[in-house]
Order: structure tokens, then C-alpha cells, then sequence
């Protein structure tokens, strides 16, 4: 993520690929649903979360300016009632500030019980984390539902935008 005004980086996402031994780089579209399949989404999006925050903290101790850090989560980690103290126990362990940090959330996610969801937002809203709202659009949720839920980003997803400068709709 670039600021447009300083040419300045302020932050990144992290995207896990898997490095097939005879397959090479496969997208998450490749192994995301076997991981939920057999149960192993949760430890792997702790790894995930625990990996980007720890580079982070690395990057930094290296001198760069502080970078904050986008990382989405599984619908499985999400419904996890225990999200927020494992988000704060990764926090702790590797130092990052919580500001840094950018949980990104799917539409899909939060329509199956809105109000589990927004008490869930609200733990980890109150450990300083920020929220983002990733592919808006695709899903079935209404305008209104952005006013409940306590984001502080909304991405819109690119159906949205594409051909916008040619298409008069």
C-alpha cells in the first residue's frame, strides 16, 4: 500500500501461496479448502497471522518505518469465540502494535449470525486492531449492514470498478 501523495509504503498484505515440491506456487483457491476440509484452517491462519505480524517487527528492527499489515481470516477463524485473546496472545508474543494490524473479513462471514459478528468485531476492536471489510459487493449484504459493523476500511471488489472510466453505469 502506497500513499499516492509521498510516494511513501505504509503497508502490506500478506497472501500465503503454497510451494508445491512438483506442482510450483499454487494460489490459496488451490489449498484453502482442503485446509478447512480437514480441519487444519485454524492452525494454519494462526501461522499466518503470528508469520505477518513477526515480519513486521522484523522489518522494523531493520530500520524501516513502521508498516501496517493486512491479513485475512478463514470464516473458521473467525467464528472462533477465543479470536480475540489468540489475536492478543500473537500481539504479545511478537511486539507489534496493535494499530498495525488489519484484520480483513468477507461479507459472507458476518451474514451467517451479525450479531455473534459484531460482538467479535467489537473484542478485537477494543484490543486496537483494525477491521477491514475485503470484497465488498460480492456478496449479499445490504448498505445498511456497514453502518452495524464497526470497520474501520472497506474494500470494494474490482466487478465494481472495472471499465468504470468507459462504462456510464
Amino acid at each position: 500500500k502506497v500513499d499516492l501523495v509521498s510516494g511513501r509504503v505504509v503497508g502490506c498484505e500478506a497472501l500465503i501461496r503454497w510451494l508445491h515440491p512438483r506442482q510450483g506456487l499454487l494460489s490459496p483457491a488451490t489449498f484453502i479448502p482442503l485446509a478447512e476440509d480437514v480441519g487444519i484452517i485454524g492452525a494454519l491462519g494462526a501461522w499466518v497471522l503470528k508469520e505477518a505480524c513477526r515480519q513486521i517487527r522484523v522489518w522494523e528492527s531493520e530500520g524501516m518505518p513502521p508498516l501496517s499489515i493486512a491479513v485475512n481470516l478463514s470464516a473458521r477463524q473467525f467464528r472462533s469465540a477465543d479470536l480475540p485473546r489468540q489475536v492478543e496472545g500473537i500481539l504479545a508474543e511478537t511486539g507489534l502494535d496493535s494499530r498495525l494490524l488489519m484484520l480483513e473479513l468477507t461479507e459472507s462471514m458476518l451474514m451467517i449470525n451479525p450479531d455473534a459478528a459484531v460482538e467479535l468485531m467489537d473484542g478485537l476492536k477494543d484490543l486496537g486492531v483494525r477491521l477491514s471489510l475485503d470484497d465488498f459487493g460480492t456478496g449479499y449484504s445490504s448498505l445498511v449492514y456497514l453502518k452495524k459493523f464497526p470497520f474501520d476500511q472497506v474494500k470494494i471488489d474490482r466487478s465494481f470498478i472495472t471499465g468504470i472510466v468507459h462504462d456510464p453505469d
